[in-house]
């Protein structure tokens, strides 16, 4: 296999992680082969100048996109935290419809699916983006199929990943797919990273939608079955609560928050127990009780179908440093484990 070409698309305020990130997976795979088979790694932009990164890195591309008018064998785009929110890059869009949609591969990283969209590359595709922007991503490019969960996500020749340190994920199954999966697990050790995570990134993301207020009838279940967790919930007992009738309350949740009666108390159930799992030493038979669910069985099998991944291997993989044996409340929208940006 003949050298790859990589290109790599940079803009102000881009995520200096899903630059370096991939980049660095690439990198350390030419120390694991033959310099006929490497790869070859090239920051593009609009121009030549300094770009600052969204944590005040500087960077600057290798070459413009007037001095890279021709086909790369790999063209990635990185993302940023005010992408979602950006207007398009006519250049980027004029580049990218051009030459990046000829590229043996093409897609992004993280918020990076943002500039693909509003060049018209996610219509009708599969794609993924970080959790904390796929909802408006599928709002804003309605054409394209967007799955929420998936760590990467790959069609045809389009493939996007998640965010931010996902963009080692992308990179790794590339090297794999490139050279094998021994060289993909050398880079990996290399870099204190697996080659394929468990689960995908909802494990990640705070379950619980937004809270609407205390005292409408749907703030009153929220309050309620937050506070409760540990009871059952049919839907009967939530219209109860709210002081409508089942039909009712199933239809100011979906209205409301975009879920079923039956989700949204999975969700609080799960959101708590994952609470559980990260700051105390209960045994899983004890949060699963705590928390609602039949039993542990019951427990482990809606972490596997939610999240990927089982209740302990969720425990090993996000436990504090500092596990304290006291109970810990419900995260509401006001308190939930956000990340600081999204990219």
């Amino acid at each position: 296999m003949a050298r790859k070409e990589v290109a790599l698309l940079i803009h102000d305020g881009v995520q200096a992680l899903d630059v370096a990130g991939p980049l660095d997976v690439f990198a350390e795979a030419n120390g694991f082969l033959p310099d006929d088979q490497g790869y070859d790694l090239v920051l593009l932009a609009s121009d030549r100048r300094l770009i600052r990164a969204s944590n005040g890195m500087p960077l600057a591309a290798h070459l413009t996109f007037g001095d890279a008018a021709r086909r790369f064998d790999t063209v990635l785009v990185a993302g940023g935290p005010a992408l979602p929110e950006a207007a398009e890059d006519i250049d980027m869009s004029a580049w990218l419809q051009r030459w990046g949609v000829v590229a043996g591969l093409y897609g992004s990283i993280c918020t990076g699916a943002f500039i693909l969209g509003h060049a018209g590359i996610l219509d009708g595709r599969t794609v993924t983006t970080h959790w904390q922007a796929a909802a408006q991503l599928a709002a804003m490019f309605p054409a394209a199929r967007v799955e929420y969960d998936r760590i990467f996500a790959r069609d045809g020749a389009l493939i996007t990943s998640a965010g931010v340190t996902a963009g080692i994920d992308l990179a790794l199954e590339l090297v794999a797919e490139d050279h094998g999966p021994a060289v993909a697990l050398a880079c990996a050790k290399r870099l204190l990273v697996v080659t394929q995570r468990q689960g995908g990134q909802s494990q990640f993301s705070p379950l619980l939608q937004r809270r609407t207020g205390d005292s409408t009838p749907l703030g009153k279940v929220q309050d309620h079955v937050m506070a409760h967790i540990g009871e059952s919930f049919p839907v009967e007992r939530l219209a109860e609560i709210a002081g409508t009738s089942t039909r009712s309350i199933a239809r100011l949740f979906v209205k409301e928050l975009g879920l079923t009666p039956h989700d949204f108390v999975e969700n609080v159930r799960l959101d708590q127990a994952r609470n559980f799992l990260e700051a105390t030493d209960l045994a899983l038979k004890t949060v699963a009780f705590d928390c609602g669910f039949a039993g542990p069985e019951q427990m482990r099998a809606v972490f596997q179908r939610r999240l990927g991944l089982s209740p302990q291997r969720y425990r090993e993989s996000f436990r504090a440093a500092s596990r304290p044996s006291s109970t810990c409340s419900v995260s509401s929208d006001d308190g939930q484990r956000h990340p600081s940006h999204t990219s």
